[in-house]
């Protein structure tokens, strides 16, 4: 096996980005790869990993010290989805993503102080795994569309509502919810309460089965008069769907990392088949049309990294990066899958057997072109700016 492939030299990047790559890396290698399969057949990651990962400062690298995080920035959440996706693990490394990038940044970003301190340390510290809760039967990337209420009464209110498609859903133990809380029906108003595991009128509806990502578990979310006391809301009433779309661009910068990790690993194992499987009696890498389409397809990864970590780093910067978010997205959600068809092609009848890396990973890089926003969507924010 040759090294990595892949330039990690951007000028954006600072000694913590190199040493954090390289830790990750020998903790993928040590921890996860030699018993990765039996996730695979669980359907979930066990959390003693994520104990572990918490250990070493990978849950909350970009949180604030005081509450067990490093205060790092952009860039070094791109480098841990991007080293996960390499893993070849696609639900191992959803299920990280969801926890650091997607679900709880609501509750460090509007948390109050009490709520930060009463969480946040288990969270970092992978003692408490989240989920985020907004996709619902009859809505996904239309967020206004959700139908799930909240009902103010005495001292709280009451949850009413079913979610779906809710990665870590089965295990988490604290639930960032959106719920409709105004009066009027309004599509934007929406409020994020913190549900916690256990509590009365919360319940698991199923553990859903998918195509792929099988070590991530996925449930229907179901709410039935669940009280929630006021402690227990994410931010200010009705101000939910802000809070919803700003941490979209970040939850979409981490997903187009993985997409392109899980892309550089492809062409890794592609290569080593293809210099070692011999054809006509030669091996495949002889063939000028294979060299020459592998050698394409990592063109156009190391373009898409470029466009990653200058978009992290700009984001870092607050400058307003929508548009190139939504244009790296839609362009990792592709390229990844266009990969995976190549790779997959190139290993033959192989590449189509259960229990082979190529495989696998091919069906986990379906969704890189639904899941945080459909490849339509993101085309659609891009065209609404040109």
């Amino acid at each position: 096996m040759h090294e990595a492939l892949g330039c990690d030299s951007f000028p954006y990047f600072g000694e913590e980005h190199t040493l954090l790559r390289r830790t990750i890396r020998r903790f993928i290698a040590d921890r996860v790869l030699p018993v990765a399969d039996r996730w695979e057949e669980q359907g979930y990651v066990p959390r003693e990993i994520l104990t572990a990962m918490g250990a070493l400062g990978l849950l909350g690298m970009r949180y604030a010290p005081e509450y067990g995080g490093q205060g790092l920035d952009t860039l070094a959440g791109a480098v841990l989805a991007e080293e996960l996706g390499r893993s070849s693990y696609g639900g191992f490394a959803v299920t990280v993503l969801v926890h650091t990038d997607m679900a709880s940044p609501h509750l460090h970003h509007v948390g109050r102080k009490d709520q930060l301190e009463r969480w946040m340390p288990d969270i970092t510290a992978g003692r408490k795994l989240t989920a985020i809760a907004m996709t619902e039967p009859d809505a996904g990337s239309d967020l206004a569309g959700m139908r799930s209420t909240a009902r103010k009464v005495s001292g709280g209110y009451r949850l009413n509502g079913t979610k779906t498609f809710i990665t870590n859903g089965v295990h988490a133990d604290l639930v960032f919810v959106a719920a409709k809380t105004g009066e009027s029906g309004r599509g934007r108003d929406i409020t994020m309460f913190a549900v916690e595991k256990g509590t009365p009128g919360f319940s698991v509806g199923r553990s859903l089965k998918k195509h792929g990502w099988l070590s991530s578990d996925t449930a229907e979310l179901v709410f039935e008069e669940c009280f929630l006391p006021d402690a227990n809301v994410l931010g200010e009433e009705g101000r939910g769907f802000s809070q919803l779309v700003n941490n979209l661009q970040n939850e979409r910068i981490v997903l187009a990392a993985q997409a392109l990790g899980e892309a550089m690993k492809a062409i890794e194992i592609t290569l080593d088949w293809v210099k070692q499987r011999r054809a006509f009696g030669a091996p495949l890498w002889d063939k000028q049309a294979i060299r020459q389409r592998l050698s394409m397809r990592l063109a156009e990864v190391e373009a898409a990294r470029a466009l990653l970590f200058n978009t992290a780093w700009r984001d870092q910067r607050n400058e307003n990066v929508v548009k190139e978010v939504s244009m790296l997205k839609a362009l990792a959600g592709t390229l990844v899958n266009g990969v995976m068809y190549d790779c997959l092609q190139f290993h033959g009848g192989m590449g189509y057997m259960l229990g082979t890396t190529i495989e696998r990973m091919t069906r986990d890089a379906r969704v890189q072109a639904i899941g945080g926003g459909a490849t339509e969507v993101m085309l659609d924010e891009v065209a609404k700016r040109l």
